[in-house]
């Protein structure tokens, strides 16, 4: 089913649907299984056209969402979502909205990475309280788990790099936004080097207010920090740590940490660095 964008914007002042529906940048919209994605985030989709495409049913081991390109054909959101945005911004995968539960993310060994529900011993796996922010990957990037960090010595975590979108709305799943990197932290989980950008989205008012990392309230940089080391205890597992003192890196480091992250796919893409598991398309 297809709709026109005029209808779209209708239907998303409706916030009580349950249906939901994918964009098309600017020209149409299909049906999928998610919230409505708002007029917000149709503007911000403009630079990449897509479509999300649902298999399986919500809640399962099946559930998967796909993506197709503007001819239709499927497409990784890892590898063939664009790393730029305009203005200096980069594009997030939104995996997981705020204020949800499921642990949602980039299946990167799967054919075409589909956004899946992550499995632990069999089980889906759930946090065990809502992530206060939306949660995702920036594309084409990668954490090579062969490459030691000169200062931390410690190996990436073998996924694209994190963000942490702390603009106002939930952003749906499976949606490509454009966003503005702010600040990262460099956050060690198991021994392993595990980058987590701070950013907002580019059409959030707040984008207006903070250019970078000194701009964010104590609070949230905080509240950030404090979730992330706290929230595999309830599994039995440590604490994680942090790099460098536990602080933020400001937006110039964050850049360099992106296109360092970049460079590494680029490598993985190219076959010069080993894949193993990972499906590059390759």
């Amino acid at each position: 089913m297809k709709l026109s964008i005029a209808s779209l914007a209708v239907l998303a002042l409706s916030t009580n649907s349950a249906s939901a529906w994918s964009v098309n940048v600017g020209r149409t919209a299909t049906r999928s299984g998610y919230n409505l994605i708002s007029r917000r985030e149709l503007a911000a989709a403009s630079l990449f056209s897509y479509t999300n495409e649902q298999m399986g049913e919500t809640g399962t081991e099946s559930f998967r969402l796909g993506f197709k390109g503007e001819n239709g054909s499927t497409i990784s959101p890892w590898h063939d979502v664009p790393l730029n945005a305009d203005n200096g911004a980069y594009n997030m995968v939104v995996e997981i909205p705020k204020m949800t539960l499921a642990k949602m993310e980039v299946a990167t060994k799967e054919e075409n990475n589909p956004i899946a529900q992550d499995e632990k011993k069999g089980k889906l796996r759930d946090y065990h309280g809502p992530i206060f922010w939306n949660y995702g990957c920036i594309p084409q990037t990668w954490e090579d788990p062969t490459a030691e960090h000169p200062e931390l010595k410690c190996f990436g975590d073998d996924d694209p790099i994190d963000v942490v979108e702390i603009g106002s709305e939930a952003l749906s799943m499976g949606s490509v936004v454009p966003v503005k990197p702010l600040g990262v932290l460099a956050m060690i989980d198991d021994g392993e080097l595990d980058w987590k950008v701070l950013a907002v989205s580019v059409n959030d008012p707040l984008a207006k207010e903070y250019n970078d990392i000194n701009d964010v309230p104590d609070a949230v940089k905080d509240g950030v920090r404090e979730w992330f080391r706290w929230y595999k205890t309830p599994d039995g597992k440590p604490l994680n740590g942090f790099g460098f003192d536990e602080k933020y890196l400001d937006v110039a480091e964050t850049k360099k940490v992106i296109e360092e992250t970049h460079e590494a796919w680029k490598n993985l893409r190219s076959g010069k660095t080993e894949a193993g598991k990972l499906w590059t398309g390759n």
